[in-house]
């Protein structure tokens, strides 16, 4: 067992469904926005009302809620401040995470019981800096994602133990220095720095000339191809006991604008293989390629082990699964209640996965409608129907199968 504390999972909740997904699937904590003042505008959020049946619901299975307010304000936005941070402490939240000095400044007026963690677009890379805000009375900070382990170990060995320190370790990364860019707002019109990027940095790009509109022609920036601002995703489930032994207080997986399948799957792996981590055993290579089995770019370490790097072949997703079905129930026999989401029919090869429920594969059984009539193929999206599985498995389970989606 590791001499340290182990660190706290922090798994993104971009709306109650995936709320419910990182809580099941083995999440200490989750970050969450409410309608207004946070980093992620389509993800679908938190309305007055949901936001303290979401921390009621959280805070009865032991699971923290931090709520983002980490946008830059303006000066038309500064007036609703108080009124909606008092909201959120209202609600129960347990810490606020925050960015602008403003904003922090309200914070510990308004949501004095809520502990205030500064965001990552606060750009904190040196001891220094954490410091200050540790001094300003910031209970954790989020450090900026261009850094290396070897730079977090000195931050953590130079600044008060009763700093926390958290650092994302899994999902999207930003071609912009801490997610700071201006290219979404030129080309798009919506503001990266206020929830709201297109992810220009994505986009694949070709040559026009002004007198020949309609036809492209290919840029290479060299035989590497076209793909000069895509990033990678960052994967660090391989070096979980390293995080451990650098003193990182919380491990924050990336991901408030994706599927509920998402946050199922990456909170299932990475809880499996941190308690791994902390107990000394080896990862377990079937959790560790449950990473492999979401929606994700090509995935590289991050900063930790130095640059890692553009990779300018392409830009597209991997996606080879899909979720069929999720299970509302099942009893001691296996006899599931499910509600479809993409077609399935009896014969169709599957996989199963559920909370602290290894994958395990199976062949589809005749399907029952409520009324008990069977039939060999469901179609429509949110049916509700009878399954056998081979073994009870856990409510939120997932019926999954193999199919390339993945982007051309």
């Amino acid at each position: 067992m590791l001499e340290t504390k182990l660190p706290e999972l922090l798994c993104p909740a971009g709306d109650m469904e995936r709320l419910k997904m990182a809580v099941a699937y083995g999440a200490d904590a989750v970050y969450l926005a409410g309608t207004s003042f946070g980093m992620r505008s389509f993800a679908g959020n938190f309305s007055d009302e949901e936001l303290p049946k979401a921390v009621e619901y959280a805070h009865s299975r032991g699971v923290k809620i931090h709520c983002t307010v980490n946008t830059m304000p303006r000066n038309d936005e500064a007036a609703h401040l108080p009124a909606h941070l008092e909201k959120l402490q209202s609600a129960g939240v347990d810490a606020l995470i925050v960015a602008d000095l403003g904003v922090f400044t309200l914070a510990g007026k308004y949501a004095p019981r809520c502990q205030r963690h500064i965001s990552t677009q606060a750009s904190i890379a040196n001891y220094e800096c954490a410091r200050a805000w540790h001094d300003q009375g910031a209970r954790r900070v989020i450090l900026a994602r261009e850094l290396s382990l070897d730079e977090i170990r000195e931050i953590r060995a130079k600044t008060p133990s009763s700093l926390e320190i958290e650092c994302f370790v899994h999902g999207a990364m930003c071609v912009s220095y801490s997610g700071r860019c201006l290219l979404s707002n030129y080309m798009t019109g919506r503001d990266s720095n206020r929830g709201a990027c297109a992810q220009p940095c994505r986009y694949q790009y070709a040559l026009m000339e002004e007198k020949r509109p309609g036809e492209y022609f290919p840029v290479f920036e060299d035989e590497k191809g076209t793909y000069i601002m895509n990033s990678r995703d960052m994967c660090m489930i391989d070096h979980l006991d390293e995080l451990c032994s650098a003193g990182i207080s919380s491990l924050k997986i990336e991901g408030r604008a994706k599927s509920a399948y998402y946050a199922a799957i990456v909170t299932g792996a990475y809880r499996h293989c941190l308690d791994a981590a902390g107990a000394g055993k080896p990862l377990d290579p079937l959790w560790r390629d449950e990473v492999e089995h979401v929606s994700h770019r090509r995935y590289s370490t991050g900063f930790f082990y130095g640059q890692p790097g553009q990779y300018l072949e392409d830009s597209r997703y991997i996606r080879r699964w899909q979720v069929e079905a999720l299970v509302m129930n099942c009893d001691k026999n296996g006899n599931a209640t499910l509600s479809l989401r993409n077609k399935m029919y009896t014969g169709e090869e599957v996989e199963v996965v559920g909370p602290d429920c290894r994958p395990f594969p199976m062949t589809v059984p005749e399907l029952r409608k409520p009324d008990g009539g069977v039939v060999t193929e469901i179609k429509t999206p949110q049916t509700v129907f009878q399954m056998k599985l081979p073994h009870p498995v856990p409510s939120l389970s997932l019926v999954r199968h193999a199919v390339e989606l993945s982007a051309r």
